[in-house]
């Protein structure tokens, strides 16, 4: 039986294509790792800029390493992502934000003063969710799997190569 961590064989470039159990689970480690990265980045680079600066510069090369790892680790494209998967992939950093920007912005509106645990649950919660659409937005759209779709349809007509020769039913010599 094959294991769901277990790679598909055989796509254009020879790479090994992770399925999608193996995507997510590299999708949060490398998303995570850099996330993490990001955190401690930007309080350090606002020391020397506005918060607002730092953490918009942070969150700029965050999403192009992402998107870098992505191709590479997460998706198993076998090549480095083009300037359309950048985009694309930007776009959905984009929504994840405002997702998670607005749940905020829901929760102060119903409770004007939340604690810390609070706006973290309802933040961490957005987070979430957002990464589960950005990864299926990634998946499905930006590096979707090449090896599950035929690249060209069948329709061609197949002829041979070299004439065929007829054997005939009777022979003239008897």
């Amino acid at each position: 039986m094959k294991s769901p961590l277990s790679p598909k064989q055989g796509t254009a470039t020879g790479t090994a294509t992770p399925g999608p159990f193996a995507s997510f689970v590299r999708f949060v480690v490398c998303g995570g790792g850099v996330g993490v990265l990001s955190s401690a980045a930007v309080p350090l680079l606002a020391a020397l800029m506005p918060w607002a600066a730092a953490n918009a510069l942070i969150t700029v090369a965050s999403t192009i390493l992402c998107t870098e790892l992505h191709a590479l680790f997460t998706f198993g494209t076998g090549r480095r992502p083009g300037r359309r998967e950048h985009w694309q992939s930007a776009g959905s950093a984009t929504a994840a934000y405002a997702a998670t920007s607005a749940a905020i912005l829901v929760l102060h509106t119903v409770q004007p003063s939340p604690g810390m645990l609070t706006e973290q649950i309802a933040y961490l919660s957005a987070s979430a969710l957002a990464g589960i659409g950005r990864f299926l937005v990634l998946r499905l759209f930006v590096f979707p799997d090449r090896t599950s779709r035929p690249t060209t349809p069948s329709t061609a007509v197949t002829l041979p190569l070299r004439p065929t020769t007829a054997t005939p039913a009777f022979s003239a010599a008897a």
